[in-house]
């Protein structure tokens, strides 16, 4: 997440009465997990193993658990609870305000979208020009929606990551402060649900269709003239290239990358990167054909079962 204006590392400390040590001239320009990190950003870490991780991250500003040296020309925050901070700086700076109109004032819908009744439209989204966005459609704050995108009836655009912290055993909601971003001529199917991420983006790149009920989870990317078929899922942070399908049903888990032109067949459930070009079938799936294969011979194991018993007589 972007902040509008920069924030005084000094006043973030202040907030949540953090110890500053470190450069304390610093400015905040964001917020982000570690995954998503730039310069100028905050992100928080609660665990020794990944302390070097996000000290050495592009992350300008760290709130963190335990008093270490801090990595020269950047800022820590040092607290009991990170996430917390973490959290409470989202909610500060992204607060939740319940709808209050179908369309919020605040919403930049270009003069050529159509917008069929009963749509919800929340704070600062934004349609392109030529959009169709069908009867019962609902799209959360902050989403960007580009030029001839149709949107059928029924799909949610922006609702929260399904993203929780375990603490002494239970379960602790992240406040969801990403966008979804979908380019121009996209198609998405009724009853589809895109999360926006949980402090990055969600994105759909141009030219990509998604069937009816289709989903796709916080911090996906999806590239150009992709086609997603029919309840079809993808897990959160995974990236998918261009020209990829998916067959229905199919289901990819978090944290993976495709290459472009890759295709999975229906039912398949994908636990591990794709290399481009290639097909892949099966759960857990492997290359097409030699699914494919193994498939074939399974077929042949009652005949060869009972040639096998005919030999040991």
């Amino acid at each position: 997440m972007r902040f509008t204006t920069p924030i005084p590392v000094r006043e973030i400390a202040r907030h949540t009465g953090a110890q500053l040590i470190g450069n304390t001239e610093l400015d905040a320009t964001g917020i982000n997990e570690i995954h998503k990190v730039e310069t100028g950003d905050i992100t928080f870490v609660d665990r020794e193993k990944y302390y070097s991780k996000s000290l050495t991250s592009a992350a300008t500003i760290i709130l963190i658990d335990k008093d270490v040296a801090c990595p020269p020309g950047k800022a820590l925050l040092i607290c009991k609870q990170p996430f917390a901070a973490y959290d409470r700086i989202v909610r500060m700076h992204r607060p939740y305000a319940p709808l209050i109109s179908s369309i919020d004032i605040s919403a930049q819908v270009h003069p050529t979208a159509t917008i069929e009744p009963g749509v919800i439209i929340g704070r600062h989204v934004q349609i392109g020009a030529g959009s169709h966005i069908e009867a019962n459609v609902v799209i959360r704050d902050y989403c960007l929606i580009g030029e001839r995108v149709i949107i059928q009836s029924g799909a949610i655009i922006g609702s929260d990551a399904f993203y929780f912290k375990k603490e002494d055993g239970r379960y602790q909601k992240w406040t969801s402060c990403g966008r979804v971003i979908i380019h121009d001529d996209v198609y998405i199917g009724a009853c589809s649900t895109i999360q926006r991420g949980v402090s990055g983006d969600t994105v759909i790149g141009r030219g990509t269709k998604i069937d009816c009920q289709g989903h796709v989870a916080h911090g996906v990317v999806i590239g150009e003239d992709c086609l997603i078929a029919a309840q079809a899922a993808v897990a959160g942070k995974t990236i998918i290239g261009n020209r990829c399908t998916l067959y229905g049903q199919a289901g990819v888990a978090q944290n993976l990358v495709f290459g472009d032109d890759v295709t999975v067949f229906a039912q398949s459930g994908i636990g591990d990167n794709l290399e481009s070009g290639k097909s892949y079938y099966g759960s857990p799936a492997i290359e097409a054909r030699q699914r494919l294969k193994e498939i074939a011979l399974l077929k042949k194991l009652p005949e060869m079962f009972n040639a096998i018993r005919g030999l040991v007589k």
